[in-house]
């Protein structure tokens, strides 16, 4: 039976959020223990460079993530887990598909065409600040991708057009080539797609609305009493499908908790109640690994160790793939 392959990254450009443990670290493990699915989990380092140009950030937060997942329980021995640079092919793949990659499929980037419309907003030249890794971010995450041939690509609803070019590129590489790349499909969970941050819009680093996913109790509880609500008082009834505090409850509770939450709002629960059972909820799933991590953080060696490793079994893979391209490609002894 041919292995289902499942590839998820995280890019190191900042502290580990209880968005990136929601939407891609969490089932991502949950997903690395089926026998039948082969994982791939990696430190998006050159993805960092596209908006981060600070180099002990970029460090930093490549230490805090991979410790994220190792304290999280991730099984070494059973996924393949990589620092993204530590794979010299996913540079080379990205210009094999940038050669067979329309500029009009990059113009229709959701990120590059934010990027255009603030600039003419401002009344600025259309791509003021947009530099080629910005424009051409979509094909390193196709190159991530296909670079393991994933069949499939947790992401949360922002990221489906990125799989979506991916699958473009892939089929037009194939088109020119010869098949060489499986079309990746993307898989959102409709509970954890966008996690909210704290002003309600997606929790984003760049929005700076984020939680932390490792702080200290009394910093995470004062954190999760920030969240926006709106002023209904006690005993009214409420509406949870437009509440961001039921949506990052809803993350963390499971289908009962869910239904006994709804019933909660419906009731007219009060908001601070709501934001304290948030907490607990949280904090309860956190503790355990809250522990781990302050160990590996103060242990960096021991995670070294992990990543090369990790670099090794995915170069078992990434080496005979790229010769077989550049092969495909033309690019071959002369003979």
């Amino acid at each position: 039976m041919v292995k289902q392959r499942v590839l998820t990254g995280i890019t190191t450009s900042g502290t580990p959020h209880l968005g990136n443990y929601v939407g891609a670290i969490k089932p991502a493990i949950v997903a690395s223990g089926d026998p039948s699915i082969e994982s791939f989990y990696f430190l998006a380092d050159y993805h960092a460079l596209v908006k981060c140009f600070e180099p002990e950030r970029v460090h930093q937060s490549t230490l805090e993530i991979a410790a994220t997942w190792l304290a999280l329980g991730l099984d070494t021995s059973r996924a393949v887990f990589y620092r993204q640079s530590d794979i010299p092919e996913i540079p080379e793949l990205t210009w094999l598909l940038s050669c067979a990659t329309a500029k009009g499929l990059m113009n229709r980037a959701h990120a590059y065409k934010a990027a255009v419309a603030d600039n003419e907003a401002a009344d600025e030249d259309p791509d003021q600040g947009v530099t080629m890794g910005l424009f051409s971010y979509p094909v390193l995450m196709a190159a991530d991708i296909l670079m393991f041939n994933a069949h499939t690509v947790p992401v949360g609803r922002d990221q489906v057009q990125h799989l979506e070019m991916a699958r473009d590129i892939a089929a037009r590489f194939n088109h020119r080539y010869g098949e060489h790349f499986v079309l990746p499909e993307a898989r959102v969970d409709e509970h954890v797609a966008t996690l909210p941050g704290q002003d309600g819009r997606k929790m984003s680093k760049s929005y700076d609305n984020t939680i932390a996913l490792w702080l200290p109790e009394k910093q995470l509880r004062k954190a999760i009493m920030k969240i926006k609500t709106n002023s209904q008082e006690p005993g009214e009834p409420k509406e949870p499908d437009e509440s961001t505090i039921f949506s990052v409850y809803a993350a963390f509770a499971d289908q009962r908790q869910r239904q006994q939450m709804r019933q909660a709002f419906a009731d007219g629960i009060g908001w601070g109640e709501v934001k304290q059972q948030t907490f607990e909820l949280i904090n309860a799933e956190l503790a355990a690994p809250r522990e781990r991590y302050e160990a590996l953080i103060h242990n960096p060696e021991q995670i070294e160790r992990e990543l090369a490793l990790g670099a090794e079994r995915a170069r078992a893979l990434s080496r005979p793939l790229i010769e077989r391209l550049r092969n495909a490609v033309g690019i071959r002894a002369l003979r």
